[in-house]
């Protein structure tokens, strides 16, 4: 059941670019407006405005509303499927789930986002921490669940390799391993000799996979330009699990490559988190390279 309702989701997704206005043209195929300004992003009428900082997070206020609330069949984005990262020059993504995303900053933020009201974001985002505050020239929105159709190429990760050589041409990204690290749900970590103990692999786990996703400034604009959207990153499975570490929490399991386009060529240093039952999130995860569209809103 949980496998046909993601498809589904991914299928109703897929129909928001059809039923949405293009945006003014952004970044690698984004749509772009200052903060203060509304755009249409996966059936929401949203407006970001008054990026500021607290504790070394940015903060972002976000206005949404449903495109059409009258029609409860019209696709759209679920509010929890909602990312927001910031645009610029950091070290490496920085990324957050809207709804929870000031839970650490805890009374800081007293209206975090919300979707209290029936087709309505209302509330503050926060995304960090960052402590480059030059380094934010704005913040991006997107959701790991809108794959635009015919994009997707998904590659086999696992345990102790982490992610084997790739071919670029596939997608135009040229995905390098860096590291990877697997964990039990109790925290203890695994190592490569446990892989002779079926004991160690029981129960539920997670891998982290560190990479670098590198291309061809010029043509990766093109490519998103003519897709209709950047690509982004995605590990799996993703099942929700308690035990979870912060160094997992902290790299999510997707990730948006999206970054400044006054830069000379494309190079994220990221992270991955794949989680669940331990033999699929460490054994047998997967890495997708997938289009999406995506909304940036800038300073300036």
């Amino acid at each position: 059941m949980r496998k046909l309702i993601a498809v589904l989701s991914a299928l109703a997704l897929a129909a928001l670019a059809a039923c949405s206005n293009p945006g003014p043209t952004g970044p690698y195929g984004a749509q772009g407006a200052r903060l203060g300004e509304a755009l249409t992003l996966l059936g929401w009428d949203m407006t970001l405005a008054n990026l500021r900082w607290e504790v070394d997070h940015v903060l972002i206020d976000v206005t949404a509303k449903r495109v059409d609330p009258s029609n409860a069949s019209a696709p759209h984005a679920a509010p929890g499927q909602l990312r927001f990262g910031v645009y610029g020059t950091p070290a490496h993504p920085v990324e957050a789930t809207g709804l929870g995303s000031c839970d650490a900053l805890g009374e800081l933020t007293p209206t975090p986002l919300s979707d209290s009201e029936p087709d309505r974001l209302t509330g503050t985002v926060c995304v960090g921490p960052l402590k480059e505050r030059s380094a934010v020239r704005g913040i991006y929105a997107y959701s790991p669940a809108d794959r635009i159709k015919d994009t997707t190429v998904a590659y086999g990760a696992a345990f102790p390799v982490g992610l084997p050589p790739i071919n670029p041409y596939d997608t135009g990204l040229m995905l390098t391993a860096q590291g990877v690290a697997a964990f039990r749900a109790d925290g203890v970590p695994l190592a490569p000799t446990a892989l002779g103990d079926p004991k160690a692999f029981s129960g539920n786990g997670y891998m982290v996979l560190s990479l670098t996703a590198d291309a061809v400034a010029g043509q990766y604009r093109d490519d998103a330009v003519a897709r209709g959207g950047p690509l982004m990153l995605i590990a799996g499975p993703s099942a929700p699990m308690r035990g979870l570490g912060p160094d997992c929490l902290a790299s999510g399991s997707s990730v948006l490559i999206l970054p400044d386009a006054s830069l000379n060529s494309v190079h994220v240093p990221t992270s991955l988190c794949s989680h669940g039952e331990i033999n699929a999130a460490v054994l047998y995860a997967s890495v997708s390279v997938v289009g999406t569209h995506a909304a940036v809103w800038t300073i300036s």
